[in-house]
């Protein structure tokens, strides 16, 4: 069963990361203390935070008509198209750190180095941010503008200076304190193209008459920084249209005895909706029931973040004639209850089965803790119907 359900989640096997500390809203009661975590699982658990409750309002849209990511996230226009799609976010923590500092000669600079091994193939960068946190500066006049670009770095040399490519430009005051968000979705389609060309990214910092800045000097946080501040790069992934999930070898299942009448209790029904129960000849009619698939149980709360669980919900009941509105049947599941009539040895009733399916989204950490949040589209009925 957890192999089944890790195929779907789209992984080939259960994610082993090392241990780490979970943000304090989810970290189960009683668990010891530990150190804060860091910057990225707290953005990515706010985002899920948003994405789940999107999930929740989207009753009346269509999934596929518009992107999955709520707008309130993005910083312009222009991010919100730019991940308008995507089905994936992965968070990337910076594991080296170089800096030219003020003992060596100008520029000065600053370097990230991110684990990308876990970046997904066959997937489309729809966008990619690198987030880093900037304090106030007490080394030059609080109104003093300040120029920070970020490049990649596309080759090192022994002998000179390595070639870059420009990314992004951003200008703020020295006074400025917060987080600084840069475009970096250019190096991000390069890394996913081709590993071998992650070299990391390099910010420097200029006053607005040229001069160059040390980083640090300017504010600008790095992984020795708090926990909760330190950088890292966020990236959007949208799926191929033709990708299609991996064949399993087919298992010999038991099947579940045919149940003729249904004991969960009336509070799982959705109030003024098709859940209603109705009765035809003594038996349920088709609507939606209860059920919920828990993490917790099934021993999966080292790498998922959230949710503890999800209400999958499924199908069951009869689809007898007449088959009336509450039943949400469709025109050929009434011809076909009509010939049932007619000839029930030769054709089936209509069958119960869901009429609309939405998304669930899994904030979890991969092998190397990696935070990805994804979104499983078709994963909860919302409705029940006759088919």
């Amino acid at each position: 069963m957890q192999r089944e359900i890790l195929a779907l989640l789209g992984l080939p096997g259960r994610p082993r990361p090392r241990p780490r500390a979970r943000p304090a809203s989810l970290a189960p009661s009683g668990a010891a203390r530990q150190q804060p975590p860091s910057a990225a699982p707290l953005f990515m658990l706010d985002l899920y935070r948003a994405m789940a409750r999107e999930e929740d309002d989207d009753d009346g849209e269509d999934e596929a008509a518009r992107g999955p990511w709520s707008p309130a996230w993005a910083r312009s226009p222009s991010r919100t198209r730019a991940a308008d799609g995507a089905d994936t976010v992965m968070s990337f923590v910076n594991l080296v750190e170089l800096d030219r500092d003020i003992f060596h000669q100008k520029p000065y600079w600053k370097e990230f180095r991110f684990d990308l091994t876990q970046i997904p193939t066959g997937e489309t960068v729809t966008a990619a941010e690198f987030r880093i946190y900037k304090t106030q500066s007490f080394s030059w006049h609080v109104n003093k503008t300040l120029h920070i670009s970020i490049y990649e770095i596309v080759q090192e040399h022994r002998n000179r200076e390595s070639e870059l490519l420009f990314l992004d430009l951003q200008d703020f005051q020295a006074r400025t304190e917060g987080w600084l968000v840069f475009d970096v979705a250019a190096a991000s389609n390069h890394w996913l193209l081709n590993r071998k060309y992650n070299l990391g990214l390099r910010l420097y910092v200029e006053t607005e008459d040229g001069q160059s800045v040390d980083p640090g000097l300017a504010g600008l946080l790095g992984r020795h920084g708090p926990r909760s501040k330190q950088p890292f790069v966020v990236t959007f992934f949208r799926a191929s249209q033709n990708q299609v999930r991996v064949p399993r070898a087919a298992k010999q299942l038991r099947k579940r005895p045919h149940r003729k009448a249904n004991n969960f209790p009336h509070a799982n029904r959705l109030p003024g909706s098709f859940d209603d129960v109705h009765f035809s000849e003594g038996r349920q009619v088709c609507r939606r029931h209860e059920l919920y698939v828990s993490f917790q149980h099934l021993g999966w709360l080292d790498w998922v973040i959230a949710p503890q669980g999800y209400s999958a919900f499924y199908c069951e009941g009869e689809c007898a004639f007449p088959l009336d509105s509450c039943m949400n049947a469709t025109n050929h599941a009434i011809l076909q209850s009509l010939v049932h009539l007619m000839k029930p040895e030769a054709v089936p009733k209509a069958c119960c089965a869901p009429t609309k399916l939405s998304a669930t989204s899994v904030l979890y950490y991969d092998s190397n803790n990696n935070v990805i949040l994804k979104k499983h589209r078709n994963m909860v009925v919302k409705t029940c119907g006759c088919h």
